[in-house]
């Protein structure tokens, strides 16, 4: 399963998500992968939660085609905050 899959089934499972998957060890390791996930739906849920979702929309993929997932979720809000203190960067 490669990074668009996974963007593509997060984003349909996850109300108005906006996904960017990578991966952070090479493209010779599609197990191992990044995401930043940005959603309103996120507002007023815990990190927990927000995890939860993330890992809902991915399913079984989640134990069957990805072994490791490095997550941060936050709300558009929260990223734009970030990406200012970030110098614009990606956070």
């Amino acid at each position: 399963m490669d990074a668009n899959d996974v963007e593509r089934l997060i984003e349909s499972g996850v109300e108005d998500a906006e996904a960017t998957v990578s991966q952070p060890r090479g493209v010779d390791d599609d197990d191992h992968l990044a995401a930043t996930v940005v959603s309103p739906a996120f507002e007023g849920e815990t990190l927990v939660d927000q995890h939860e979702m993330v890992y809902d929309a991915l399913g079984e993929h989640m134990t069957t085609d990805i072994h490791a997932l490095e997550l941060k979720t936050y709300t558009p809000d929260e990223y734009e905050r970030k990406r200012a203190e970030n110098g614009d960067r990606d956070a």
